[in-house]
């Protein structure tokens, strides 16, 4: 057993009524005179604020010490499951019992090699067991790092795999919903206007203006650099005619310091369609980027292997 504690705080209207806000939750079952809270807050009224608790035995202080020993010295979430029994209501006090159910075989993965942990704990209102909580981490030895200078790769799963299809294939695609017809970006499994699953793809013009941006100066990444773009460079997006077009990097008319990596500006761009998306604005000095400036889309290549979505800044876009 890793822990047996009680809940600092009996469940609560005030904490309800702030997890509701900080959601975007309005069903009115997490409101009024008989109000329960939301399941999902199982684990919240575990925690133990910044303050901790005091109570914690040290198994998993134990169990992280070896694992860091034997070279496992990474931690990444990968995933939790809970289970409600019973509903939570303003006035319940919390107690809970956590421990360590779980330790798998040594796993290798893209991260590293390593365990995962599966910490189990239950969650009972007044001493009526009302739910389970699983949480799971991985404790890995890190991969060995690709060479330096190579761009990151974006994450790409069975929610954005369309869009990077799209991107192959110099198209800019937003989603669709086929219930409300709502336009969204980035991409997600579900409609946030009104849940539905459903949806299908619109490109882009690929006409837009920066809504607002950054310039990053530090730290350096080589990886961001711009390629030789002697044989190669960017592809003019939707609307923006045919063949390729040479690049030069966002800042190389400015005051970089002439490597590519830096400084260089990064827009939250306003698409012709309405919703809005983050990447690099080239083709302008860093320090030339404004609010408000029109600008196009173009692919760029950064290696063999990948194409990013890019914007052109200018007075033509």
């Amino acid at each position: 057993m890793a822990t047996e504690g009680v809940g600092k705080d009996l469940v609560n209207e005030p904490m309800i009524r702030h997890w509701c806000e900080a959601m975007g939750d309005t069903n009115p079952a997490y409101r009024g005179p008989d109000a329960i809270a939301p399941p999902t807050m199982l684990q919240a009224w575990t925690m133990g604020g910044l303050s901790g608790h005091s109570d914690r035995s040290g198994v998993h202080d134990e169990l992280f010490a070896l694992l860091d020993g034997a070279g496992f010295t990474s931690v990444v979430a990968t995933d939790c499951e809970q289970e409600y029994l019973r509903e939570l209501r303003p006035g319940d006090r919390i107690t809970y019992d956590s421990m360590i159910e779980t330790v798998s075989e040594r796993k290798t993965t893209k991260l590293g090699t390593g365990h995962f942990i599966t910490t189990r704990m239950d969650v009972r209102a007044n001493g009526e067991l009302a739910g389970t909580h699983r949480f799971r981490i991985l404790k890995y030895a890190p991969a060995r790092r690709k060479p330096r200078g190579q761009r990151p790769r974006p994450v790409v799963n069975r929610d954005n795999a369309g869009f990077w299809d799209g991107v192959a294939a110099h198209k800019l695609l937003i989603q669709r919903c086929t219930g409300c017809g709502e336009l969204r970006f980035p991409w997600l499994p579900g409609c946030n206007g009104c849940g539905a699953a459903d949806w299908d793809t619109v490109e882009a013009s690929g006409a837009g203006t920066v809504f607002s941006y950054v310039v990053m100066h530090h730290p350096r990444f080589p990886g961001f650099a711009e390629p030789d773009t002697s044989g190669a460079g960017t592809v003019p997006g939707a609307g923006a005619g045919a063949g390729a077009a040479a690049i030069a990097p966002a800042g190389a008319e400015g005051e970089g310091d002439g490597n590519g990596s830096g400084p260089y500006a990064v827009g939250l761009i306003e698409l012709a369609e309405g919703v809005r998306m983050i990447s690099n604005v080239v083709g302008v000095p860093y320090d030339k980027v404004r609010i408000g400036m029109p600008v196009r889309l173009e692919f760029l290549r950064v290696d063999e292997e990948w194409e990013l979505p890019v914007f052109r800044g200018g007075e033509g876009g």
